[in-house]
């Protein structure tokens, strides 16, 4: 043989290498290629039911909306009834300690009154003992 089919044999066997790898190459691709299209498959599957129910919790959540928005009006309307309420008791609440206070400054006006009283009472006393006895004198003295 000489050197020129031995190069045409080389090139040959390069040349089926490389259709032999490529060849693997593209089945290998087809394999990938059947999985990514199952998978896209299933991703459409899946978002065609997330989106037939989204619809529905959509639905679902506006009207539970709406409840939650006449319940919050109901008690705002209920907390606008017994706020009055709260201040008539934050008004009582300031008359007893008025009167509380009230009490106090009379209990000390008749405390105060009774210690006068007392000492009115012991000066009473010594002038109708001293009158008593100038009286006495004056008739002792007659």
């Amino acid at each position: 043989m000489s050197g020129g089919e031995i190069a045409w044999i080389i090139a040959a066997v390069a040349f089926l290498i490389i259709a032999l790898a490529i060849a693997i190459i593209a089945v290998r691709v087809s394999g990938v290629t059947k999985e990514v299209k199952g998978t896209v498959a299933e991703t459409n599957k899946t978002l065609n039911t997330i989106n037939g129910e989204l619809g529905i919790l959509t639905k679902e959540v506006e009207g539970l909306l709406a409840k939650s928005n006449t319940l919050l009006q109901d008690v705002n309307g209920k907390v606008a009834a017994i706020d009055p309420v709260f201040t008539a008791i934050g008004e009582l609440g300031e008359s007893v300690s008025d009167l509380n206070q009230s009490t106090r400054n009379l209990t000390e006006r008749v405390a105060h009154g009774a210690k006068n009283g007392a000492k009115a009472t012991v000066a009473a006393r010594m002038s109708a003992k001293a009158f008593s006895m100038l009286t006495k004198k004056k008739h002792n003295d007659q």
